[in-house]
């Protein structure tokens, strides 16, 4: 099925309703079918043709909904980018996929501007608000396009509903960059579709309901969960950034009972001191991917909110899910379940042979959801589709009964002295120390043993520790060659917009650290 039929589909089947909360404001699906059309024809007025690409760069807002399907209406293909990043970021991404517009809001204005310096052809900016004089930049050759004047102006005729095909990019999705340029994920209207209904078919038929949409709607989980509620029949709150307490505020207001995270954001809410002042007992399930959830968060949550955090596993060039855990089967510490329907998954050594269970190795993942490759990347595409198979790079096993356990990121193991050492392992150690709130064990260059292991530690407020302390606790559960050289305390973890530790970026950080023990 194509993305642009989610929204009519929805309609028949489940008849007007309110789809999007944001702040006080609500809209219903006719009402968003509306202003899509409207975003359609505003595009198609613009010159901008079937096949060519709409960079999408704001917080979460209801206009990021519309304009995504307001872009696939036309024909166009979205191209959704953290508004977090930086402007020189952003202009490789414009230049790489030759964008042909930029949809953002006023307070992101003259970044946008600045990010379109040195391009042969500038892109024109679609604002989605009114820009106060501030924001404007001066002597800019950028056509900038004011979405609150414009659509009501607009010609609905110029709605053109294009053919489009299954196998077509709807979306290219920058991947984070943190080992070099960001690589565009190409994903089709077939990958995206798969994805969502194969997510959906593991819920009861009609457990339509109220969820939150926390996560940036320009990550592969945002638009997954877009999809979804467009096939479930559901709702979503939007919020423009996590706040734990706006959260629980929504959950008891909109009796929520699931939603999808980060574990930085359960964190935040496991901490949060005025959670009881909320009425929390329809949550029921939190769904928890992005990074690895430490068990002991995972334990802290349930005995605070009585609530289940169920790992899931996915990436962008699956659009994005792979593996979870289901209300039907029990939860095995450490694992993110089983594949979802559709989807094959394998475990191969250096030499791409298929590892019996518990054997650790490289995670292959077949199905319709994976991305036929990268945006004019045909390098990346080759190293990483090879016989039907998406290589991930995430070092995993399998057990006796299909469960999958992610054991590290292949980029993220560390040799000490000819020894494989998963930092995951130590992490989830650490995690359980009660000085300790959050922890990331890194490998640095080491002469005598190639690299040394180093744990990168936020304490707990009010409470102190040593470091001779924690390295202590280490060697009494660990191996010693397996446990950190030395311990440094940090005020917090470095992360992207998704809540993602950028462990690249504490390698940099740290890569001429001389040990003191």
């Amino acid at each position: 099925m194509l993305l642009t039929e989610l929204l009519d589909d929805n309609i028949k089947s489940f008849g007007e309703y309110s789809l999007l909360y944001y702040g006080e404001k609500s809209y219903t699906n006719v009402e968003a079918k509306n202003i899509t059309k409207k975003v359609s024809a505003m595009i198609n007025s613009l010159g901008i043709e079937s096949g060519e690409r709409i960079l999408v760069c704001m917080p979460n807002c209801p206009e990021v909904v519309f304009s995504y399907q307001g872009i696939l209406r036309s024909g166009a293909i979205v191209v959704p980018v953290m508004y977090l990043l930086h402007e020189k970021e952003i202009n490789y991404i414009l230049e790489n996929s030759e964008a042909k517009a930029i949809i953002t809001s006023s307070f992101l204005l003259s970044k946008m501007v600045k990010a379109t310096e040195g391009l042969l052809k500038k892109p024109t900016i679609i604002c989605i608000d009114t820009p106060h004089e501030k924001d404007l930049v001066r002597d800019s050759d950028v056509e900038i396009v004011e979405w609150e004047k414009t659509l009501p102006k607009v010609d609905i005729t110029e709605d053109r509903k294009p053919e489009l095909k299954e196998s077509d990019v709807a979306v290219i999705l920058y991947t984070s960059g943190t080992t070099g340029q960001p690589k565009g994920v190409m994903l089709t209207h077939k990958n995206l579709f798969s994805s969502a209904s194969n997510g959906a078919s593991l819920r009861e038929a009609d457990e339509r309901g109220t969820t939150l949409g926390v996560l940036p709607l320009a990550h592969i989980y945002g638009f997954g969960v877009m999809n979804g509620l467009l096939i479930q029949g559901s709702s979503v709150v939007i919020f423009s950034k996590f706040d734990a307490e706006e959260v629980f505020k929504a959950i008891e207001k909109y009796k929520v009972k699931s939603f999808a995270a980060v574990p930085a954001m359960i964190h935040a809410m496991v901490h949060n001191s005025n959670s009881d002042k909320y009425d929390l007992s329809s949550l029921e399930t939190v769904g928890s991917g992005s990074a690895a959830l430490p068990i002991n968060l995972r334990k802290k949550f349930f005995e605070k909110f009585n609530t289940e955090v169920r790992d899931a596993y996915g990436l962008s060039e699956a659009s994005p899910g792979v593996a979870s855990n289901r209300k039907d089967m029990p939860i095995k510490e450490g694992s993110v379940g089983i594949p979802i329907p559709g989807v094959e998954i394998k475990i191969v050594d250096e030499e791409g042979i298929e590892l019996p269970p518990g054997e650790v190795g490289e995670l292959l993942v077949q199905g319709d959801n994976v991305t036929p490759g990268y945006f004019r990347n045909e390098e990346a595409t080759r190293a990483g589709l090879k016989d039907g198979w998406l290589h991930t790079g995430d070092m995993a096993k399998i057990d006796e009964d299909g469960y999958l356990f992610i054991v590290d990121r292949k980029k993220d193991l560390i040799i000490r002295g000819g020894f494989n050492i998963y930092p995951r392992d130590l992490e989830e150690l650490l995690a359980k120390h009660e000085a300790v709130s959050e922890v990331a064990v890194i490998g640095v260059p080491s002469e005598s043993m190639g690299e040394e292991i180093l744990a990168c530690v936020v304490k707990k407020e009010g409470v102190d520790i040593s470091e001779e302390e924690l390295i202590k606790y280490c060697q009494v559960h660990l191996a010693k060659y397996k446990t950190p050289r030395q311990v440094v305390f940090v005020d917090e973890l470095p992360r992207n917009g998704v809540g993602k530790i950028l462990k690249m970026h504490l390698k940099n950080t740290f890569q001429n650290h001389k040990f003191t023990v």
